[in-house]
């Protein structure tokens, strides 16, 4: 198992510790509930140091990003990210990611899923037909989440950039807690607003700014958070998990990322994902929200009333802040409609629930 530079900083803590795609990663600290509140009402740290960054350089960066991801890396000037997948042969999602433009058609920074690093690196290389410049710097970035809506004022304290007004998937590079070349970013998988910071793990640099930022938000209740509160918050709005909600076998169409899937250039299965897209889709990502008693869980089947088989659960918990159980799920499209009653497999018993609008938070 691999271990972070804040590995040590979460076990002197406390935290639980457990696997998680081949690192030693906490999962909670004081609660999964607590940890969650403190995101969603003022700030909490994430070490997602775990996750993987690909610095792609040349005159044809762009030409093989465009190739590889299904939204418009055109549209991208510097200081600015996207979200994106990487699609399959077949239509599928090899992962997806953000997309950061550091240099307009020149650099730019992929950051993929922990799980996928190997993967997503080799499906991108078979593509580099044209001499792009690939280097695989996960090893030596650390990547920090401060999340929740004290989070900006509290960073704010440690740079002269402007990161208060920073707008939503742009980002700034500078000194932070005075480390050199920190890039921040206003990204996130909380929905509670806040920044992402990524800098090189050097000279001390990772205990130097964990440090800077708890003393920093000591006064406003700043919290380290484990993955189990980052899971309940990104189920609230509805964001996709990879190996979840979304993998090698569901399309964005389906998935209900339409919306960074753009035709207006080539792309991986762009001939697929343009059928799909005229045909229809089969099944449908939806938000769920249970009636009866009882939360829907990863594989648990979806029924229809008189029983049959319409679709599978990917995701659910017990929303701290609503205080009811929430999931996310395929069904068959004529099931997909707002409010349409589906049923629960829990064991023997068939839960009633009905299909929501996400986010689930308003």
């Amino acid at each position: 198992m691999k271990n972070t530079p804040f590995t040590h900083k979460h076990i002197a803590l406390g935290a639980k510790m457990a696997p998680f795609a081949g690192y030693n990663m906490p999962i909670s600290y004081t609660g999964i509930n607590d940890e969650h509140a403190a995101v969603r009402n003022s700030a909490g740290v994430f070490d997602v140091s775990h996750m993987g960054e690909f610095i792609l350089k040349g005159e044809n960066a762009l030409d093989l990003i465009q190739r590889v991801t299904s939204n418009d890396a055109s549209k991208l000037t510097a200081g600015k990210a996207q979200y994106s997948c990487l699609p399959n042969a077949e239509g599928g999602i090899v992962d997806d990611l953000l997309v950061y433009c550091i240099e307009e058609n020149k650099v730019y920074m992929l950051v993929v899923n922990a799980s996928n690093i190997e993967k997503d690196w080799n499906w991108i290389s078979q593509f580099n037909s044209k001499g792009v410049e690939m280097h695989n710097i996960s090893d030596q970035t650390c990547l920090l989440a401060i999340q929740g809506p004290l989070a900006t004022s509290i960073l704010q304290t440690l740079t002269d950039k402007d990161v208060i007004n920073l707008k939503y998937y742009t980002f700034v590079k500078g000194t932070f807690a005075g480390v050199e070349n920190v890039l921040i970013s206003a990204t996130g998988y909380t929905g509670a607003g806040g920044l992402e910071i990524y800098f090189e793990d050097k000279d001390g640099a990772a205990d130097k700014v964990w440090d800077a930022i708890f003393a920093a938000g000591a006064s406003k209740g700043i919290k380290p958070i484990g993955l189990g509160a980052r899971d309940t918050l990104r189920l609230e709005m509805g964001f996709c998990l990879y190996g979840n909600d979304i993998d090698d076998r569901t399309n964005p169409l389906e998935a209900g990322l339409g919306w960074i899937t753009k035709f207006t250039k080539d792309f991986t299965a762009r001939p697929i994902l343009e059928k799909i897209k005229a045909e229809g889709v089969k099944q449908k990502l939806v938000g769920l929200e249970m009636i009866d008693k009882g939360i829907p869980r990863h594989d648990y089947e979806i029924k229809d009333a008189q029983g049959n088989l319409i679709g599978r659960v990917t995701s659910g918990t017990q929303s701290p802040t609503l205080q009811k159980a929430v999931g996310l799920g395929y069904v068959r499209t004529d099931f997909a409609t707002l409010d349409s009653e589906v049923y629960i497999a829990v064991r023997d018993k068939l839960l009633k629930a009905k299909v929501s609008k996400v986010p689930f938070l308003s």
